[in-house]
């Protein structure tokens, strides 16, 4: 238990980005986490929305006790009380552990924006921190208390996504586009000022850290300018294809569910 916690440091050498024991690992996330996407999500797909909603509030609170857990836990091992600072929730993934309480517990359009906005991006964080987490599984052991637990969160970020996608749980509607680039501004420009003021590098906004966004670092060459300008470009992006590629599949379903006769009429 102490070398599964880190206690005095990992004494097991980290098996490496991409090994097959980090593949091995990750995948077996992914099939838990869209099986019971799957599973749940058909089962309340015809609910109503308060129904819907149990399976996001039991999202939120599973996510944020084991992120709590863990920003505990590394205070105790590092044994300084301030190491909150180093791990606060200023991560793309770290969103959706404000982001699901939103969509579990608030009315009205922050609900339907919150929604989206899992929707949206928890996906994206369930494969980016798994699969692309090289700034993890470089450093520490799969079976380590580090990855185990940030497995945990990104498969929970992603469950509630692909739920609500299967449980039709999100409106989607435009006019909501607003709202969730305004939350993920927010958190940009709260996580660019956090790394000013600390060592990190929230949002991956100050470098890769062997992550894809070396790419991006690569091309910009570090300019603490454009690189971080370019990673929020690509968010944004992300946002607009997102929406894009939703309601072509939506149309594509609408004109499938049309009377034969219909559809040779038009």
């Amino acid at each position: 238990m102490k070398e599964f916690f880190g206690f005095g440091g990992y004494s097991r050498p980290a098996e490496g980005y991409m090994s097959w024991q980090h593949l091995l690992f990750v995948t077996l996330l992914m099939f838990v986490m869209v099986a019971f996407a799957v599973i749940l999500g058909r089962k309340y797909r015809d609910r109503e929305a308060h129904e819907k909603n149990k399976v996001i509030i039991a999202s939120a609170i599973l996510i944020d006790a084991f992120e709590l857990f863990k920003i505990v836990l590394l205070c105790f091992r590092s044994g300084d009380p301030m190491d909150w600072v180093n791990n606060l929730p200023l991560f793309l993934c770290s969103i959706q552990l404000i982001a699901l309480p939103l969509a579990a517990f608030s009315r009205g359009r922050v609900k339907e924006a919150s929604l989206d906005f899992v929707l949206i991006f928890g996906i994206l964080g369930a494969v980016m921190g798994t699969y692309f987490a090289g700034n993890n599984y470089a450093a520490y052991p799969v079976l380590s208390f580090d990855n185990v637990v940030s497995g945990i969160t990104h498969s929970i970020s992603g469950f509630a996504s692909l739920y609500l996608m299967i449980s039709r749980g999100a409106s989607m509607k435009r006019s909501n586009i607003v709202a969730s680039s305004t939350i993920l501004t927010g958190f940009c420009i709260a996580a660019y000022i956090a790394n000013i003021f600390t060592d990190c590098n929230y949002m991956f906004l100050t470098r890769g850290d062997g992550t894809p966004y070396d790419i991006l670092y690569n091309i910009f060459e570090g300019n603490r300018i454009l690189y971080p300008l370019s990673v929020i470009a690509l968010f944004f992006i992300y946002i607009a294809a997102f929406y894009q590629v939703y309601y072509m599949v939506q149309k594509h379903r609408e004109k499938a569910l049309l009377p034969e006769g219909h559809n040779a009429a038009i």
